[in-house]
């Protein structure tokens, strides 16, 4: 079974969770598995005031995983927060599929993460105060982008996030995918019911 990891920060974007994760169970066909990381054992609080109970720590992550997602938030800015870089590091040089979206690509930037990938984020003039960033020709004005296995949204896109997601692990068909983000993006009336995984 493939596992995503999810690393929330307190007061995480509920939004951008919640799609992602849900049509990871609803497309998979029950062959991924997904996982709460944070930066402690204690139950971590979402903007909304929902709150998660971690899988893993920083310390308990494992290894043998296939996406390392950063779901955004308000937190992202804080300091701990760099405790997050070895396995940033890691997830890369491993060639892991590493998500982020909102926030969290501001922090990738403040990492060199996104150094080697064209990208997005919320706003080309935030990631620059960085000196980590050095790949600015590379920065897209996108909902969503990926490459090199680098997924990054900016916050008005967690439906376009989820859809790049999908696509780069394989959980579904191209149809399916598609179907299903049309389905969320344009409406019950509008888009066609998306079709069934089995």
């Amino acid at each position: 079974m493939k596992k995503i990891l999810y690393m929330l920060l307190p007061q995480w974007a509920d939004w951008e969770f919640a799609y992602l994760s849900s049509a990871v169970s609803m497309l998979g066909n029950g062959k991924f598995e997904n996982k709460i990381l944070s930066l402690s054992a204690e139950p971590v609080v979402s903007i909304g005031g929902a709150r998660c109970l971690p899988d893993y720590t920083i310390e308990t992550a494992p290894h043998n995983y296939d996406a390392l997602i950063l779901i955004g938030g308000l937190s992202w800015h804080n300091e701990n927060a760099q405790t997050i870089k070895p396995l940033i590091d890691a997830c890369i040089q491993n060639s892991k599929v590493l998500g982020a979206v909102c926030d969290a690509c501001r922090f990738l930037a403040s990492v060199g993460a996104l150094n080697h990938a064209k990208h997005t984020a919320n706003d080309f003039t935030e990631l620059t105060q960085y000196s980590a960033y050095t790949n600015a020709p590379n920065f897209i004005h996108k909902q969503a982008v990926s490459d090199n296995k680098i997924i990054t949204a900016n916050g008005t896109a967690a439906l376009e996030f989820a859809q790049e997601v999908l696509r780069a692990l394989s959980v579904a068909s191209e149809p399916q995918i598609k179907g299903w983000y049309d389905f969320h993006k344009l409406g019950f009336y509008t888009a066609p019911m998306p079709q069934n995984n089995k």
